[in-house]
């Protein structure tokens, strides 16, 4: 199946999820707590729902935050990797920075995926037989080459927490910023420089925004210098770290000092 058409689905299985998600009003959403500190509201199940219903077909696997975890997806070679709302302590606090995230895996890799920030109205789409777009348009990571000059994205939360204090002063600025997933389809898009987490993630958390950066021409890779594996036994990954190729690897080299 050509890649164009997976594409088409994921653009039009965001495009109605986004409807679904302005249906809420951002900062006035009940919520409750799956786990520790991790919220979830009504509009995460609400958008799960819908985003299987649409994706999901004979012959492929499922794996979503929202949904129970079912083995079964390990034996196709097609999975929707899945995040419904990502963010979702923005979308909480009314803060821009959440989105619906849809990945595509196929052999564990992250070959096309969409990302939708509903607030903005912003929509990242690509895959690696098209490049990337955002509303449309093509985009690319910046060709910053010096980290005196590059705009990193954090997360608000490990910024709150002091997380980041150990890297003031290495000559980037740090951006706080919510969504992962929103994080790397800027980065992949070009409005900002680069992003790594400091602690583990899930796939549903990076399986778009990576097929976005490397379809885009920039690097995403595990914190350990692996390339990212999707659809795992196990779908906690130890952390990411993306940029344009002319920045990654001193990014690299100055998340290892």
């Amino acid at each position: 199946m050509s890649l164009a058409v997976d594409l088409k689905r994921i653009e039009d299985a965001l495009m109605q999820a986004q409807k679904i998600a302005l249906r809420y009003t951002p900062g006035n959403v009940e919520s409750s707590f799956k786990s520790g500190d991790d919220p979830v509201t009504r509009a995460d199940t609400e958008l799960d729902t819908l985003l299987k219903k649409l994706l999901l077909r004979p012959g492929e696997g499922w794996l979503s935050e929202e949904t129970a975890d079912n083995p079964e997806r390990l034996n196709y070679r097609r999975v929707w990797i899945v995040d419904p709302l990502d963010g979702t302590r923005e979308f909480v606090e009314g803060i821009p920075e959440w989105c619906i995230s849809i990945g595509l895996a196929i052999e564990g890799k992250a070959v096309a995926g969409g990302i939708c920030n509903p607030a903005t109205g912003q929509i990242f789409l690509g895959s690696i037989d098209s490049g990337v777009t955002l509303n449309g348009k093509f985009v690319s990571p910046t060709e910053t080459s010096s980290l005196a000059s590059a705009r990193i994205l954090a997360s608000r939360s490990e910024v709150k927490r002091g997380q980041w204090k150990c890297f003031e002063g290495r000559g980037f600025t740090i951006v706080p910023s919510g969504s992962v997933a929103y994080k790397l389809a800027c980065v992949a898009a070009g409005l900002a420089d680069g992003t790594f987490t400091l602690v583990p993630k899930h796939e549903w958390d990076i399986a778009a925004g990576v097929a976005l950066i490397q379809s885009a021409g920039g690097i995403a890779q595990i914190t350990d210098g692996s390339a990212p594996l999707f659809n795992q036994p196990d779908p906690l990954i130890p952390g990411l770290i993306a940029a344009g190729t002319e920045l990654f690897h001193l990014l690299t080299a100055t998340t290892r000092q």
